[in-house]
C-alpha cells in the first residue's frame, strides 16, 4: 500500500474524498472501501481507488479503510478517522485543556501541597477543512488546532517573581509538520564493529550510506506507515539487515541500534554431486534441519545448470540462541488473505550465498529440499502449520514458499527421527524463514516516565519499547527455551500498545521480555524484589500474580535492572480483575491505544540525577507539536534543536546543585526577560578525591522565533552552596573580551557570561550539539561533556578535563546562609 487514506474533519452536509493505491505485481486495479468495518457497495458509491462521499450526515463518521486485490494476493490501508460536525460545532475549542508544568522548589506549594502550575495545552487534532481541497489525495498539511493567544503570569517565588507563559486561547491554524527521523547506528551482531559506508535502501531505492562509526539518519517520507530499511554490506561481510523500523509520527528523531548478522564461512561443493547443509548446528546443538541440495541443482541465471565448485554459504540465525534475536530480519510478519499483516512465529531463519568457485559469479538453484527435525517443535499445535517462507525486501513482509509435510527419515545409525519436509528454488531471494501463523495474540500496554513518581503528566512520548516473545521452558519461566518473534513501539501521549502472543490455558505458555529505549539511553523498569509493589508496578492484584511480573535482576542484584519479563497471561473475560488491562485481546486494540492512565499498564523511567528544568513558555520535549512560536521560547526553530552546555568543575566534599539562569541579553524585545532556569547535580569523579563535575544546560544564544535578530543569552552559573569561583577557562575568558560586551563577573560565588553564538568545543568547556530531536541532542552533548572531549562520549563524569570554571565549596557554619539562599530570600540585597 503506497497511499493511504488520511483522517479528515467536515462539516455535515459537505464532501469528502479518501483515497488509497497499492502497487503489485499485476498492477492491482481492484479495490474495495470499508466504512466501520463493513464493505460498502460498489454500485452505490461508485468508487475505485478514490472513495468521495457527498452530503455528509454525522451517521457516516467513523473509520475507513480500503482494501486492493490481484490474484496475486490481498493488502489492507491503514484506517482513517472521518469526523462529521453538526452545523456551527467547533472541532477545535477555545477552552485549553489542563497540563501541568513543575515549578522550581523555591516556590511554594498550592493549598493541595503540589508545585505543579496549569499552563494549559491545545490538542493537535485537526479541523475542519475547506472540501473543494483540490489536494484532497496529496500530502496537504491541512488545518490543526493549536496555540492562538498566550498570556504572561507571575508567580511570587521566595522573594522574587517567577514569569510563565500560560495558553489563554486555542483556534485552529495550519498543522505543524516536524520532521520525522529514525536515526542510529549499524554494526555486526557478534563484535560490534560498525557497518562503515554501508548503503541504505527504501523500498527498492537507495537513500544515503551509513557513516564511519555506522551512524545514519533516514528522513521518513510522509504517509509512511511501515518503514521498511535494507541495510548492505558493499564488502559482503554480512547478511542485508532488512528491518522494519519504528518513527515518531509527532516529529522528532527515534534512535534505533542495528545488527548485522556475519555470514557463515563459505564452504567448497562439488556441484555435479548431492550435498547436505546443517541449519543450526553452533554452540554443539541438535540442528533444527538441513537443507539438501541435489546433483545438478546450481544454476546459471541463464538457466544453464552449474556442475563445478561452488562456494556456498548458509547463515542459519537460531532462535533457540537469544542473543540472535536483535539480529534477526525484518518484524516477522505476512499478509493473510484478506489483506491483513499478520504475525509469525519462527523456528529459524537462514541465508543463503552460492557463487562459482572460480569466477564469484552468484548461482541460483532448481527444487531443493529443506527438512526440519519435528523434535524440534515443542507446541504440538505448531506441526501442522509450519510452512517455508521468504523475505521480500521491500515490502520486509514474507511470502510463502511452501508447507512443510511430515515425513519419516533415517539419520545412519542414529534412532529413528521424523521430518518436516518442504521444497523451494533459491532464485532472487536470498533469506528463508520455517515459520507458523500464530493467532494466539494479545496486546500489552506501556508507559514511560520521565522519573520514578509516575505522574500521568509526565509521560515520555518517542520512547522505543521493544517486546521479545519468549516460549518459557515448562516449570522454569526464568529460563527461556526459545524466541519467537519481536516487536517495537514508539509511545505516543498516551503509552504503546505492543503485539505479543499469549495463552487463554496456560498462562506461561508464552512469555514476553520488554525493554525501553530514549536516544540509545535504555530506561529502567520497576523493581520486583525485595518486595513487589503492585502501585509502583501498574498492576492490581491478582492479576499481577498470574502475570508473573520479574525485573532482570529479580534473583541476581549485578544484573541490569532495564528490563523485565512476565507472562503474557491472555485475560479472561468473565473475570473482572482482568478486563482493565495491562493485557488486552487482539480485537480490543482500540481499547488499550485509548486506556486511560488509571488503567492497569506496565511502566519504565528515567532515572534522573537531580535534574530540574523550567521552561516560561513551556514546551514537552517529547512532543514536537507543543512547540509555541515565541520570544521567549527555549528552543527557536522545531525544525532544529541546538542544545549547550557548559562544564562546570566543583572542589568539595560532597556534591552540589548547580543552577544556570537564563535571560535575554542583547535582544531588544527580550533584553532581561527569563527564558528558563536548570538544575543539575554535581556527579563525583571517581579518581579525584573531593571533586565532582557538573554538565550545565544553558539556552544557546542565536536567533529568536522571527530568525530576524540574534540573542546573546544572559547567562549565570550558580553552585546551590556556600562555594566561591576560583578559576575560570583562559580560552573561553579570551573568547568572551574579543566578543563583547562583557557581562560583569562581579561577584565570586557565580559566574555570568554572555552566551557564546559560535559551537566552541571541549577547549572552551562549552559543548554544543544540534538534532532533530531535542532529547537527542541534549544526550549526546551531556555525553561529551561528562567526557571532557568534542567527539567522544562517557557516562562516567571527568571533572578536570574539559571544563569552563571551577568553584571551591566549603561545608558552611550552621545558621550561615549561602549566596544562593539570599539570592533567594533578598535578591536586591545579593
Amino acid at each position: 500500500m503506497v497511499l493511504h487514506p488520511k483522517t479528515k474533519v467536515r462539516v455535515a452536509g459537505q464532501e469528502v474524498t479518501f483515497c488509497c493505491k497499492a502497487s503489485g505485481t499485476p498492477v492491482p486495479k481492484k479495490y474495495y472501501w470499508y466504512h466501520n468495518g463493513t464493505l460498502l457497495e460498489r454500485k452505490v458509491h461508485r468508487y475505485g481507488s478514490r472513495l468521495v462521499l457527498r452530503g455528509l450526515a454525522p451517521e457516516q463518521a467513523g473509520t475507513y479503510h480500503c482494501k486492493a486485490s490481484t490474484e496475486a494476493g490481498a493488502i489492507k490501508s491503514a484506517p482513517a478517522q472521518l469526523t462529521v460536525l453538526a452545523q456551527g460545532q467547533q472541532s477545535c475549542k477555545l477552552e485549553p485543556e489542563p497540563s501541568f508544568v513543575e515549578l522550581p522548589s523555591e516556590c511554594p506549594q498550592d493549598a493541595a501541597g503540589s508545585r505543579y502550575y496549569n499552563v494549559g495545552r491545545c490538542p493537535p487534532a485537526p479541523c475542519a477543512d475547506s472540501p473543494a481541497d483540490p489536494s484532497e489525495c496529496g500530502a496537504d498539511a491541512g488545518r490543526c488546532c493549536g496555540v492562538r493567544r498566550m498570556e504572561m503570569r507571575e508567580i511570587p517565588c521566595a522573594g522574587s517573581l517567577l514569569p510563565v507563559k500560560v495558553v489563554a486561547e486555542c483556534g485552529c491554524g495550519p498543522c505543524a509538520q516536524p520532521r520525522v527521523l529514525v536515526q542510529g547506528r549499524v554494526t555486526a551482531a557478534d563484535t560490534g564493529e560498525p557497518l562503515r559506508f554501508g548503503q541504505i535502501f527504501l523500498g527498492g531505492r537507495k537513500v544515503g550510506f551509513t557513516g564511519y562509526k555506522g551512524s545514519f539518519t533516514i528522513e521518513v517520507p510522509p504517509d509512511t506507515q511501515r518503514l521498511v530499511a535494507r541495510f548492505v554490506d558493499r564488502q559482503q561481510r554480512f547478511v542485508d539487515a532488512v528491518k522494519v523500523l519504528p518513527f515518531n509520527r509527532r516529529g522528532g528523531a527515534v534512535y534505533q541500534e542495528v545488527k548485522m548478522l556475519r555470514k557463515k564461512e563459505p564452504v567448497d561443493l562439488d556441484g555435479s554431486q548431492s550435498n547436505a547443509i546443517p541449519l543450526g548446528e553452533a554452540g554443539g546443538r541438535e540442528p533444527v534441519g538441513e537443507l539438501i541440495l541435489p546433483a545438478g541443482a546450481f544454476l546459471r541465471p541463464s538457466g544453464e545448470v552449474f556442475r563445478g565448485t561452488v562456494k556456498a554459504s548458509v547463515t542459519f540465525l537460531d532462535p533457540r540462541d537469544m542473543a540472535t534475536a536483535s539480529a534477526a530480519s525484518s518484524d516477522l510478519s505476512f499478509t493473510d488473505a484478506e489483506g491483513e499483516i499478520v504475525p509469525l512465529r519462527t523456528y529459524g531463519m537462514f541465508a543463503v550465498d552460492f557463487r562459482e568457485g572460480e569466477t564469484g559469479a552468484a548461482l541460483q538453484t532448481g527444487p531443493v529440499e529443506v527438512r526440519m527435525d519435528a523434535g524440534q517443535v515443542q507446541m504440538p499445535e505448531h506441526l501442522q502449520k509450519m510452512k517455508l517462507w521468504s523475505l521480500n525486501p521491500e515490502t520486509g513482509l514474507w511470502e510463502e514458499e511452501g508447507v512443510l509435510r511430515p515425513a519419516g527419515g533415517n539419520r545412519g545409525k542414529r534412532e529413528e527421527r521424523t521430518f518436516l519436509v518442504g521444497n523451494l528454488e533459491i532464485r532472487e531471494r536470498r533469506l528463508f524463514n520455517l515459520d507458523v501463523p500464530e493467532d494466539r495474540r494479545c496486546f500489552v500496554k506501556v508507559r514511560a516516565y520521565s522519573n520514578e513518581k509516575f505522574n500521568p503528566y509526565e509521560q515520555l512520548e518517542g520512547v522505543v519499547i521493544s517486546l521479545i516473545n519468549l516460549e518459557p521452558q515448562p516449570g522454569y519461566p526464568a529460563n527461556p527455551r526459545a524466541w519467537g518473534r519481536f516487536d517495537s513501539v514508539v509511545t505516543g501521549p498516551n503509552g504503546a500498545c505492543l503485539p505479543a502472543f499469549c495463552d487463554g490455558q496456560r498462562p506461561d505458555a508464552y512469555s514476553a521480555y520488554v525493554t525501553a529505549t530514549l536516544g540509545g539511553e535504555e530506561l529502567e523498569a520497576v523493581a520486583s524484589s525485595p518486595k513487589l509493589n503492585p502501585n509502583a508496578v501498574g498492576v492490581s492484584q491478582p492479576y499481577l500474580g498470574k502475570l508473573g511480573y520479574r525485573r532482570l535482576d529479580h534473583d541476581d542484584p549485578n544484573l541490569k535492572k532495564t528490563a523485565f519479563q512476565i507472562n503474557v497471561a491472555k485475560p479472561d473475560p468473565n473475570n473482572v480483575d482482568e478486563t482493565n488491562g495491562p493485557i488486552y485481546p487482539y480485537r480490543s486494540l482500540e481499547e488499550c491505544e485509548e486506556a486511560p492512565v488509571s488503567a492497569n499498564h506496565l511502566r519504565f523511567y528515567r532515572v534522573e540525577v537531580d535534574k530540574y528544568e523550567y521552561n516560561v513558555v513551556p514546551f514537552k520535549e517529547s512532543d514536537l507539536t507543543s512547540w509555541t512560536g515565541d520570544y521567549l521560547s527555549w528552543w527557536p526553530n522545531p525544525q532544529e534543536f541546538r542544545a549547550c552546555f557548559i562544564k562546570v568543575q566543583i572542589e568539595g566534599p560532597q556534591e552540589y546543585m548547580v543552577r544556570s539562569r537564563n535571560v535575554g541579553g542583547s535582544h531588544p524585545r527580550t533584553r532581561g526577560q527569563l527564558y528558563g532556569l536548570r538544575d543539575t547535580r554535581s556527579v563525583r569523579d571517581t579518581l579525584l578525591e573531593n571533586t565532582s563535575g557538573a554538565c550545565v544546560e544553558f539556552k544557546c544564544s542565536g536567533m529568536l522565533f522571527d530568525q530576524s535578530l540574534v540573542d546573546r543569552t544572559l547567562v549565570s552559573i550558580i553552585p546551590q552552596g556556600s562555594c566561591h569561583r576560583t578559576a575560570i577557562n583562559s580560552l573561553l575568558r579570551e573568547y568572551l573580551s574579543r566578543h563583547p560586551p562583557m557581562a560583569e563577573n562581579n561577584h565570586t560565588a557565580a559566574f555570568t557570561m554572555l552566551a557564546p553564538v559560535d559551537p566552541l568545543g571541549h577547549n572552551y568547556g562549552i559543548y554544543t550539539v544540534t538534532d532533530q530531536n531535542p532529547r537527542l541532542a541534549k544526550e549526546i552533548a551531556i555525553g561529551r561533556c561528562f567526557d571532557g572531549t568534542s567527539d567522544g562520549f562517557s557516562r562516567e563524569m571527568k571533572a578536570d578535563a574539559g571544563t569552563a570554571v571551577t568553584f571551591t565549596c566549603q561545608e558552611r557554619p550552621a545558621g550561615r546562609e549561602s549566596f544562593f539562599q539570599r539570592l533567594l530570600t533578598a535578591p536586591a540585597e545579593a
